[in-house]
């Protein structure tokens, strides 16, 4: 039975079976209405033609699923390509996905508004049965859109500022005060923070544990500066730390990739890491073991993570009450880049 150059279609089936498209409608779609013998065979030639139902089709049947999930990162798509959290997280998604056969519907966009309006899209168009939200926003729209629509989601941070919507989130709060103990320990006092976007939920929350934990040590020159995770932010902000009068001594950064940007200008610059400079990155990635020295950090499972949020989007979509879940917290890895001060 020769090959199909086109998508293979119900017509195509009924005539190789030599029976009326109705008696395949029946057979494809397990309804009564030809006998055991007849299912068998147009089953047969459906599967020997590649024929597979329209997702289209799927999503329009009574109860029926398009058998995709969406998820949308409002970020440049040429930032995208080397952030190691992305990566990881899709990773994630796209091994928890393929257990159950589901594909993954992925848009870059650059633009708030954009992310809005393609949420709406999918949901008119029946694109995906639901979809996993990241980068919580300080009174993020898209929570109210997607739970008038009502499009199933599950948001990643929480659960404040995650509405009715079920979300898995990380206590990142106790994982930063371990880390400023440790570097108070080290016998640094000028610490810096380089984080993220300002109405990240979880640059926030960061941001008052990171302020909390420097007043129980006694640290009240320890500061928070805000950048955009690029490792051109990072570089940026690390040559204008370690120009100042007030050099600190300690840096901590919100991800990998800032991180090792800032070893490379203390390298510029001439500042020994860690001998005078101590850095700290978050998210663990094969990057932070590459650079020498190593970079100290704050490891998570990103990957696990991706497959739970798949876990609890999929009983969403079945209509299966889902609440807020917390991932294992991250653990600090100390590495080369951080040591006693003068050590």
């Amino acid at each position: 039975m020769g090959g199909l150059m086109r998508r293979p279609t119900i017509m195509d089936i009924a005539k190789a079976a030599g029976v009326s498209k109705g008696a395949v409608s029946y057979a494809l779609n397990g309804r009564p209405g030809v006998s055991q013998e007849t299912r068998k065979r147009i089953l047969a030639i459906a599967r020997d033609l590649g024929w597979a139902p329209s997702s289209t089709a799927r999503a329009l049947s009574p109860g029926g699923r398009v058998g995709a999930f969406g998820l949308i990162i409002d970020r440049p798509a040429r930032d995208l390509g080397v952030e190691p959290f992305f990566m990881q997280l899709i990773s994630g998604i796209e091994a928890e996905l393929a257990v159950g056969g589901t594909d993954l519907l992925l848009q870059v966009t650059e633009d708030r508004d954009a992310e809005i309006e393609a949420y709406r899209r999918w949901f008119a168009e029946r694109r995906v049965d639901g979809v996993i939200m990241v980068d919580l926003r300080v009174e993020d729209p898209r929570v109210a859109l997607v739970e008038e629509l009502p499009l199933p989601a599950v948001v990643l941070g929480g659960p404040k500022g995650a509405g009715t919507l079920p979300c898995l989130y990380t206590d990142d709060a106790s994982s930063v005060r371990e880390v400023v103990h440790y570097l108070a320990a080290l016998g640094h006092r000028r610490v810096v923070r380089v984080a993220g976007p300002e109405d990240f939920m979880h640059t926030r929350d960061r941001t008052r544990a990171f302020e909390e934990a420097a007043a129980e040590v006694g640290l009240p020159g320890a500061v928070t500066v805000h950048a955009d995770y690029t490792g051109e932010a990072g570089t940026r902000m690390t040559r204008r730390l370690l120009a100042s009068a007030e050099r600190p001594t300690a840096l901590v950064y919100d991800n990998d990739i800032m991180a090792v940007a800032g070893l490379g200008v203390a390298h510029e610059m001439g500042v020994d890491v860690p001998g005078q400079l101590s850095i700290v990155a978050w998210d663990d990635s094969t990057l932070c073991r590459l650079v020498r020295p190593s970079l100290t950090a704050v490891a998570r499972d990103v990957v696990a993570c991706g497959r739970e949020a798949v876990r609890m989007l999929s009983r969403a979509v079945e209509g299966r009450a889902v609440g807020a879940r917390e991932t294992d917290r991250g653990e600090l890895q100390p590495r080369g880049s951080t040591g006693p001060l003068g050590g």
